[in-house]
């Protein structure tokens, strides 16, 4: 730990920077920690980044990405005005945070077991948050998220599929929230709907305080490029670009464009290798409540299980001493979890002979 410093602005004394899976150095490891996609990018990503890195490259690149936006705009039948993209989804949504959740001390409302980089941007920008308790099933309690006549609120930030518990709302439900606070901003952060989720995507010419958040990182394997996306009407989208343009006007390199586009015009890969995930995802699932484990129901590239006769955490650090990562959260009500990305039938046929073996 480093001594706080004098030179230190006084809000760096206060933050609590988000902890990210472990990206190890050693060989050989079973990795299903950070929920990356087990299978390599479309190979016309590699042959765009390919092409794209022989010319060009003393030139800045294009600072708003329009060929880029322009292709995800037309996968998803929207216009190219009504798309942001950004390096990876996190600055997109520390982007979201800055622009629109500064309310006059108004409170952000997100459940309490969730993404926790949002408490992280909270923390950074002094945004009061007002953390609501998922219910008994750790299912997001829509509910819960109407506030009193006359009680202010920054904005709605809500992950759907929720992480770590990898458990999806409804559309319908994604639009009650919508109504519940038309004058702020509801942010869905949809990293993980690509693997059986509903994407609200589709609300966006609907609902002018709607957001929503993509990443390349999971479905689209190019978590090493650092791309995310977010959809919105266009006056959220010119939020954004303002507070962008203020921060970095070059986010995404000329590799990064050319490899987004090709994972994004590949339908036929992309749709072969989440189907994959998602097989393998129920294929684990049974297995592992073969060997007694209570798994949440998933519409993520990852389980939330947790064993009655067994110690979570203990799991997780014998588990490393064999090779095989899991993710471990030390936080109330889920402190008896794993997080298990789900990997490919190999990696997964690894753990669960390694959990056999453990839970003899």
């Amino acid at each position: 730990m480093i001594t706080p410093s004098p030179f230190w602005s006084p809000v760096v004394h206060g933050l609590v920077p988000y902890v990210p899976g472990e990206q190890p150095r050693l060989a050989n490891l079973v990795k299903l920690n950070t929920n990356e996609n087990p299978y390599p990018p479309s190979p016309r990503v590699v042959a765009a980044i390919q092409a794209a890195a022989q010319q060009g490259l003393q030139l800045y690149p294009d600072p708003e990405s329009t060929l880029l936006r322009q292709a995800v705009a037309r996968h998803h039948g929207l216009d190219a005005s009504q798309v942001f993209v950004g390096n990876g989804s996190d600055e997109v949504l520390a982007h979201a945070f800055y622009a629109f959740f500064q309310q006059r001390g108004a409170p952000l409302l997100l459940p309490d077991v969730t993404y926790s980089f949002y408490q992280v941007y909270c923390g950074l920008y002094g945004i009061p948050m007002q953390v609501l308790p998922l219910d008994a099933g750790l299912r997001i309690d829509v509910a819960g998220f109407a506030q009193p006549a006359g009680q202010e609120v920054a904005g709605v930030v809500v992950a759907n599929p929720n992480a770590p518990t990898g458990i999806g709302l409804p559309l319908a439900q994604i639009e009650q929230l919508l109504q519940l606070h038309p004058q702020r901003v509801v942010l869905v952060d949809e990293a993980y709907v690509d693997f059986g989720g509903e994407s609200a995507v589709a609300l966006v010419p609907r609902y002018p305080n709607l957001l929503v958040v993509h990443t390349l990182s999971k479905s689209r394997a190019v978590a090493g490029l650092r791309v995310g996306v977010a959809f919105g009407q266009q006056p959220l989208i010119e939020a954004l670009t303002r507070v962008k343009n203020s921060f970095n006007s070059y986010p995404l390199d000329r590799l990064a464009q050319a490899g987004a586009m090709a994972a994004y015009e590949d339908v036929a890969y992309f749709e072969e290798k989440r189907a994959a995930v998602m097989h393998s995802r129920e294929g684990l699932t049974l297995q592992l409540e073969d060997l007694g484990f209570e798994v949440l129901p998933s519409q993520a590239n990852f389980v939330f299980a947790r064993h009655p006769g067994f110690d979570a955490a203990d799991l997780a650090a014998r588990l490393r001493e064999r090779g095989v990562l899991v993710r471990y959260f030390r936080q109330a009500r889920i402190a008896q979890y794993l997080r298990i990305t789900v990997g490919t039938p190999q990696q997964c046929d690894v753990l669960l002979t390694t959990l056999a073996d453990l839970l003899r």
